[in-house]
């Protein structure tokens, strides 16, 4: 994606990076794709790439807090509802009426809460990782005190302002390897959630790869290496940190199923599945949505689908787009 060109919109005070491929897109839909933790709109290079050159106009953006986008310092500049304003203004710059969004790892809560919000301006919504679930009446960083009270949970490790900082800023190389490594498919089941003590560091335990998996070149890590390492650490983690506001912005929502059309693609081998022990968070996801299109777990990928499993991924996207 040496390509890509970027513009800028403004929410308020908030400058968000965006990302267009450089070669000529089409006059079909526009698909705006929103990344996770920690990631960047390279993430959906291969999307990118896939659809543009299939005729769709595709955009990709840095959520605040990452990469070129504004990074601002207070905990309640990274709550959901301003995330959601974020993509809402940039799906209006985007211009010609609603989107289809596509959104991973805290990419898909945020372009869910946005179809929810906004639902005007999403046309169709494809979830990567993490599923939608409807809201409950209890705080998601009280049930993680339940399920993990006596080991680690790295959210809850999240709420240590500036621990996980000063842990991944010491090597953010190694950090990186090792972060993408452990959620990855390559790993063994379970690296990402080994037991290990409460008081533990999210990097204890987990191993630095040698050499790394051939999904993410020595190119593509340097991408996010660079990016982090300009921007720190903070905006990505107080993401996690601002989930008790999002608990009250967001009481409306409690319970709301997704209306607008919608796919849920996950890897097989996904942390994410197993958040809750006894339970895959992959099943039964039918409850949340209102027009779910179609499930997809691809095999042998881990957390990072569309990275790991572009082939699978994008044959998914498609399938989806084309029944719209």
């Amino acid at each position: 994606m040496q390509q890509a060109e970027f513009f800028e919109v403004n929410n308020g005070d908030v400058r968000l990076r965006v990302a267009i491929p450089g070669t000529k897109q089409g006059d079909g839909p526009v698909i705006l794709c929103v990344h996770g933790w920690p990631e960047l709109w390279y993430s959906w290079r291969h999307q990118m790439q896939h659809f543009s050159a299939r005729g769709f106009r595709v955009a990709a953006m840095d959520v605040r807090g990452y990469g070129g986008s504004s990074k601002p310092d207070p905990v309640s500049a990274y709550t959901m509802k301003l995330l959601t304003a974020d993509v809402a203004a940039v799906i209006r710059a985007l211009g010609d009426g609603p989107v289809i969004l596509f959104g991973h790892d805290w990419g898909a809560p945020i372009v869910y809460n946005t179809a929810l919000l906004h639902p005007e301006l999403v046309s169709a919504v494809a979830g990567l990782s993490v599923p939608y679930r409807p809201a409950g009446e209890v705080p998601f960083l009280e049930l993680a005190k339940q399920l993990y009270p006596d080991r680690f949970f790295y959210q809850l490790y999240f709420q240590q302002e500036g621990a996980v900082e000063a842990e991944v800023e010491a090597d953010w190389p190694s950090a990186l390897r090792k972060l993408y490594y452990a959620l990855s498919g390559d790993a063994p089941l379970g690296e990402f959630l080994k037991e290990k003590p409460a008081d533990a560091g999210l990097l204890d335990e987990l191993v630095d790869p040698a050499p790394f998996p051939s999904w993410m070149s020595a190119e593509d890590l340097q991408v996010y290496v660079d990016a982090f390492a300009a921007g720190g650490f903070r905006g990505p983690i107080n993401r996690y940190r601002a989930q008790p506001q999002d608990f009250e912005d967001l009481a409306e929502l409690r319970g709301r199923r997704l209306a607008q059309p919608a796919c849920f693609i996950g890897g097989e081998r996904d942390a994410v599945r197993r958040f809750v022990p006894g339970l895959d968070m992959y099943g039964d996801l039918a409850g949340g949505y209102e027009d779910l299109r179609e499930t997809v777990i691809v095999p042998g990928a881990g957390h990072w689908i569309q990275q790991e499993a572009p082939g699978p991924t994008n044959e998914a996207l498609q399938r989806f787009l084309a029944g719209l």
